[in-house]
């Protein structure tokens, strides 16, 4: 009986002291870090849907524009965006709207002028889902491209996470 319970007791110990072998993770590719990030961008502007509407207002505490959402948002994850729509048109990369992704901005022209931008949170057959603050509705998401006041001033897309 002593013997037994010596070989538990010692069977017990070096069994705790062993080395346990796991598979390592696999590294995260750059590509799915990019991803990771859209997804993580889109999760947290999800949170101000039903925000309310402020002209220039840039904090959900008193209530956002359009472009003071999307530079709120970007603001939290390290990316600089000007506060006015028609300059943050200017900056990111140039991107073709057929290859827009999560996390990229969308932006709207009345006439020749930027008249507004939108985070885009998906770019399916049905369409371009994005999340903005409207004047009538505050902060939404809609499916723009089938918007009958959206879908004729769309104008063109920027990647402003990968503009560097």
């Amino acid at each position: 009986m002593r013997f037994s319970l010596f070989l538990l007791v010692l069977i017990v110990a070096t069994s705790a002291c062993s080395t346990v072998k796991t598979t390592p993770k696999t590294p995260i590719s750059p590509k799915g870090a990019e991803m990771q990030l859209r997804k993580d961008i889109i999760g947290y502007a999800k949170n101000y849907v039903g925000s309310p509407y402020k002209y220039a207002g840039g904090s959900p505490k008193t209530g956002f524009d359009c472009s003071g959402f999307t530079t709120f948002i970007m603001k939290e994850y390290g990316i600089t965006l000007s506060p006015a729509s028609a300059e943050q048109a200017k900056q990111g990369k140039p991107i073709d709207l057929s290859t827009a992704k999560p996390g990229d901005l969308l932006f709207f022209k009345d006439g020749n002028r930027i008249q507004h931008v939108a985070l885009i949170t998906e770019h399916n057959k049905d369409g371009i889902i994005c999340i903005h603050s409207t004047s009538s509705r505050g902060v939404i998401i809609e499916n723009v491209s089938t918007s009958s006041y959206w879908k004729p001033k769309i104008s063109f897309a920027k990647d402003v996470i990968n503009s560097k």
